[in-house]
C-alpha cells in the first residue's frame, strides 16, 4: 500500500517541477544582472552596521528574483568606480534585452546640486574635496545609461545624515535626479525624498531597505506599484518622518517576481511622481479626498506623492495630526524642485529667484556661492564680444577694389558714425591715383612732323638760302590793305 502512495508523490512533485520549468518567468524572458554595493566600514566617521545587513539581504531577494548578482562591501573610491566600470562591462556584454539593477546602501552627499556616492575613504576637509573624493551619481547614472538595455532600475538607500564635520554647509539629503533628463528607460528610487535624511532604523535593516524586502516578493506587481507599496510602509513605519520618492522613463513593463515583463508598455505614474507637477489639480483631489477617512486619504496622498494630492489634504484635514507633517513635506518639496530647476539653467536670474525665495533655506549658502561663479562669468561675457569687430560695421565701410580695407586698430562701434565718415574720406585720393596714372609727356606736333618727314619743296640747304629774299619781298609789299593791319600787329608785338 506504500508503494501506489510514494509513486503517486514522486510522480506528483516530477510534475510540480516540469510545471515550474515551462512557465514563462521574467528571469526566462529576460537576462538580470545586479550591483549591490554595503558601505558600513568608514574609516574617518561612525559605522553603519544597517547598510551591510540591508546589501546582504537586496542579494538574497534578487538572487531569488533571477538576477545575477555581484556583492561589493565597503569600497574605496577607486574600488567602488571600477566595480562600476565592471559592471557596465557585464551589463553591455549581455546586450539589449537586459534589466541592470544597482542598489546602494550608505552614505550620500549633495555638493553644490550634484549627488555624491560616499566611498569609505572620503576624509573631507572642505566641500571642495567631495569631487576629488566622491563617485558622482550621475557618472554612474550615465555609464548605465549609454549602454542599449531593457530597464536600468537604481535603488539608493544613501540619504542619511550627514556625518562629516567639515560639511556642516552642505545641504540636507540628496537634489532632485530627474530620469526623464537622461535616457529613457530608468527607474530611480530614494529612500526618501529629496532634500531630506532618512532613518538607519532600529533593526537590522533601514526601513526603505525592510520595506523593500517584503513587498518586493510579492508576485506580478508592476515595479510602478512595488515602490508606491514601499512608500506607504515606510512612511508608517517613521510616522511620516520619512517617505521615499521615485522616478521613472521606463519604456517597458517589469516585476521583480511572476508574469512576463518582455515589451509591455510600462504602466503610467512613478514619472508623474517624480516632479511635484502632476496632471491633477488640487481641485481634482479634493473631489477624491472629500468623505473619506483621515487614514485612508493620508495613505492615497502618499502613494501619489505630489504636491497637488499634499495640498489638497491640508485644506481638508487641516486638524488632522498628520496635517503639520505634510505642511513640511510640502514645503521641502517646493523648495527642491525650485533648486532643481536654479541649478539646471544655472544664471544668475535662476540664482538670484532662488534666494528670493529660499534665503534662509540650508541651500542658501551653495546658491549664493553658485551665484558669484555666474556673475564672474556672465561678466567677461561684454568684454568678449566687444573684441571683434561688428560685422554691420564692416558692411556699410566702402571698399577699394584693388585693396582691402585695414581694420581698425580699436573695435569698431557701428553707433559711432564718425569713425565711418573718416575712413570714407580717406579713400578717394587713393581711388584717383590708381584710376588715373600719370602719361608720359609727348613731344611738341612740330617736333613729330620735322622729325618724321621733311616738308615738301627744296633741301633744307634751299630753304636757307632764300630766308633773306623772302623776307625782302615780303616787306616791300607791305603797301596794301593788308600791310596796315600787319603793322598794327607788329605795334602790338
Amino acid at each position: 500500500m506504500r508503494r501506489p502512495v510514494l509513486s503517486n508523490l514522486l510522480l506528483a512533485s516530477g510534475l510540480l517541477a516540469l510545471t515550474q520549468l515551462t512557465m514563462p518567468t521574467d528571469a526566462a524572458a529576460e537576462a538580470r544582472l545586479a550591483l549591490v554595493i554595503g558601505q558600513s566600514a568608514y574609516r574617518t566617521v561612525p559605522e553603519l552596521p544597517n547598510a551591510a545587513n540591508d546589501a546582504k539581504g537586496m542579494t538574497e531577494l534578487l538572487g531569488n528574483a533571477g538576477f545575477t548578482v555581484t556583492s561589493a562591501a565597503n569600497l574605496g573610491q577607486n574600488e567602488m568606480r571600477t566595480a562600476i566600470s565592471d559592471f557596465a562591462g557585464k551589463v553591455s556584454a549581455s546586450g539589449a534585452d537586459t534589466v541592470a539593477l544597482v542598489f546602494y546602501a550608505g552614505h550620500g552627499l549633495q555638493i553644490d546640486g550634484e549627488n555624491y556616492l560616499v566611498p569609505v575613504d572620503l576624509d573631507p576637509k572642505r566641500e571642495a574635496d567631495i569631487p576629488l573624493q566622491g563617485v558622482r551619481l550621475n557618472d554612474m547614472l550615465n555609464t548605465l545609461g549609454a549602454l542599449p538595455t531593457r530597464a536600468r532600475i537604481f535603488m539608493l538607500d544613501a540619504c542619511r545624515n550627514n556625518p562629516f564635520p567639515a560639511l556642516s554647509g552642505a545641504g540636507h539629503g540628496l537634489a532632485i535626479v530627474d530620469t526623464k533628463a537622461g535616457s529613457p528607460g530608468s527607474f530611480i528610487s530614494y529612500s526618501t525624498s529629496p532634500g531630506a535624511e532618512a532613518e538607519d532604523g532600529n533593526g537590522i535593516d533601514s526601513p526603505y531597505t525592510t520595506a523593500a524586502l517584503t513587498i518586493a516578493k510579492q508576485p506580478n506587481l508592476p515595479i510602478e506599484e512595488v515602490f508606491k507599496r514601499i512608500r506607504v510602509a515606510v512612511a508608517q513605519s517613521t510616522d511620516g518622518r520619512q517617505i521615499p520618492w521615485e522616478s521613472s522613463s521606463l519604456t517597458t513593463d517589469f516585476r521583480f517576481f511572476g508574469g512576463e515583463s518582455s515589451g509591455q508598455p510600462a504602466l503610467p505614474g512613478a514619472s508623474a511622481m517624480a516632479l511635484a507637477n502632476g496632471t491633477r489639480s488640487v481641485a481634482d483631489w479634493r473631489k477624491d479626498l472629500q468623505g473619506k477617512e483621515p487614514k485612508a486619504a493620508y495613505e492615497l496622498v502618499i502613494t501619489e506623492d505630489t504636491v497637488e494630492a499634499y495640498q489638497a489634504y491640508i485644506e481638508l484635514y487641516a486638524q488632522d495630526a498628520r496635517t503639520p507633517r505634510l505642511r513640511t513635506v510640502v514645503e521641502r518639496r517646493r523648495q527642491m524642485l525650485a533648486w532643481e530647476r536654479a541649478v539646471a539653467i544655472n544664471t544668475r536670474a535662476s540664482f538670484e529667484a532662488y534666494l528670493a525665495n529660499w534665503d534662509n533655506s540650508d541651500l542658501a549658502a551653495t546658491a549664493r556661492r553658485l551665484l558669484l561663479r555666474v556673475q564672474n562669468r556672465n561678466y567677461a561675457l561684454p568684454v568678449a564680444a566687444a573684441a571683434t569687430p561688428a560685422p554691420v560695421a564692416v558692411a556699410m565701410a566702402p571698399t577699394c577694389p584693388c585693396s582691402t580695407p585695414t581694420p581698425p586698430a580699436s573695435p569698431v562701434n557701428p553707433a559711432v558714425t564718425p569713425i565711418i565718415k573718416k575712413r570714407v574720406d580717406d579713400t578717394p585720393p587713393k581711388r584717383k591715383v590708381v584710376e588715373t596714372p600719370p602719361k608720359p609727356r609727348r613731344p611738341p606736333p612740330e617736333e613729330v612732323v620735322y622729325e618724321r618727314a621733311p616738308l615738301p619743296g627744296p633741301p633744307p640747304g634751299a630753304v636757307m638760302q632764300g630766308i633773306g629774299i623772302g623776307i625782302g619781298i615780303g616787306m616791300g609789299m607791305g603797301g596794301g590793305g593788308r600791310g596796315g593791319d600787319y603793322h598794327n600787329d607788329r605795334g602790338r608785338y
